[in-house]
């Protein structure tokens, strides 16, 4: 296999060579060298093998989430490793990138994530209506007038916003208790949910950060004071509508083709990624995913306001989450989920296991990941570094990297 393959970034062509990771013949910018784990001599690909300039991602992708992946990490992956009709699979699909991913790309879909709200954001993104259904569905919703919340959400909304928030919230659990939610609400309840904290007139909030995250309500009050801010009125159905059109703007026919196919096979369950047994033995030709980071990152604390708008447990929710302290706990648990992997696994299939380099550099996380994938049963085929420009975002919930001022993607690529 040449580098030429490896760095192709034509989507069309899904036929992908047993001899993907052979040795770089050629000299350009991608460094090849081995990294010793225990006694084994993995290859390493370090430059820059996707970027956002090469192809711009969806538009049906814009959902933010704390600890994401871009739409071009798992999409290099699926034009490489499957085709058509083969099975992508996500056992911790947060916002559902691989997901919506692997349905614009016309492949079958399991996603997984012991979060509730990962479905919520993903599944109506499969199904999605037009602009025109989600305004006259939003035109027959009748908002009461002063209702208030249940929990002080005065720092972050004007009380009429709130008002409506709380009575679209009461529309969408009474569609939803009466089994008349159809994809329409779904899509509404996907970008509400969306939309309820963030950092500019285009979120129902006052400005809040990080963006789209809910900060604590005393937090948020000491960024109304330093920022000397008061929450303004935001129309809600306004604000869903320009989201809609902005998430559905680049969204060609063959993609809601693709999509629509996808989603009448696709698999969406919520739970422990160690326990799948609803998901077949060697069914999966392509896991891509990127597990929680230690102790890095609340997920679910981070999500506390949308867990409320669509009445989940949060504490509950917090229980479920793997958020392992030390490095021994994470690798437990970890070793369990390459154990279901493998059996989920096809033949010859593939997992590309996205990890961080954390604590300021001090712990990568691929030299534990390794071993644990190789126990499992799995070869482990290279370590695929891909080396960006540096985000804030990144800084924030503590992933670093090998350079100041790069942003590293680590993926630890394994095959059964």
């Amino acid at each position: 296999m040449n580098l030429a393959r490896i760095l192709d970034t034509d989507h069309e062509k899904p036929q992908v060579t047993k001899d993907l990771f052979e040795a770089i013949p050629d000299a350009t910018a991608i460094t090849e060298d081995l990294l010793q784990i225990g006694q084994s001599n993995i290859l390493r690909l370090t430059g820059e093998f996707w970027t956002s300039g090469q192809r711009q991602a969806s538009s049906l992708q814009e959902i933010s989430y704390r600890a994401c992946f871009k739409p071009q990490l798992p999409r290099y992956f699926i034009k490489r490793f499957t085709s058509e009709q083969d099975v992508v699979y996500d056992p911790f699909s947060g916002r559902g990138t691989t997901a919506v991913e692997a349905g614009l790309m016309g492949r079958g879909i399991i996603a997984n994530d012991v979060n509730p709200l990962s479905r919520i954001l993903t599944e109506p993104r499969l199904v999605p209506p037009t602009a025109n259904a989600v305004q006259d569905r939003l035109a027959q919703i009748k908002y009461e007038e002063k209702l208030a919340a249940d929990l002080d959400l005065s720092m972050f909304y004007h009380r009429d916003t709130e008002s409506e928030i709380v009575a679209l919230k009461r529309y969408l659990a009474e569609r939803k208790a009466n089994g008349k939610e159809d994809n329409v609400d779904r899509w509404i309840r996907m970008v509400a949910t969306n939309r309820l904290t963030g950092h500019s007139p285009g979120f129902f909030s006052v400005y809040t950060f990080p963006p789209n995250q809910a900060v604590s309500a005393e937090s948020q009050r000491k960024i109304n004071e330093k920022r000397k801010q008061t929450p303004e009125y935001r129309d809600t159905k306004s604000v869903i509508l320009k989201k809609t059109k902005s998430l559905l703007s680049n969204l060609t026919d063959q993609d809601r083709a693709n999509i629509n196919k996808s989603a009448m096979s696709a698999q969406f369950l919520t739970g422990d990624a160690r326990f799948t047994k609803s998901i077949a033995n060697e069914s999966v030709q392509l896991t891509v995913t990127s597990p929680p980071f230690l102790d890095i990152v609340g997920y679910a604390s981070d999500n506390w306001l949308r867990c409320w708008f669509n009445e989940i447990d949060v504490e509950a929710v917090t229980g479920t989450i793997t958020m392992a302290k030390t490095i021994e706990q994470w690798s437990l648990v970890m070793g369990d989920v390459f154990k279901e992997l493998y059996r989920v696994t096809k033949r010859r299939g593939w997992v590309a296991f996205e990890v961080g380099e954390i604590r300021n550099g001090k712990l990568k996380l691929e030299e534990y990941v390794v071993p644990l994938g190789v126990e499992a049963g799995f070869s482990c085929e290279a370590i695929l570094i891909n080396s960006q420009i540096f985000t804030k975002t990144s800084n924030l919930w503590g992933v670093r990297n090998n350079k100041a001022g790069t942003n590293s993607n680590r993926i630890v690529v394994f095959r059964r």
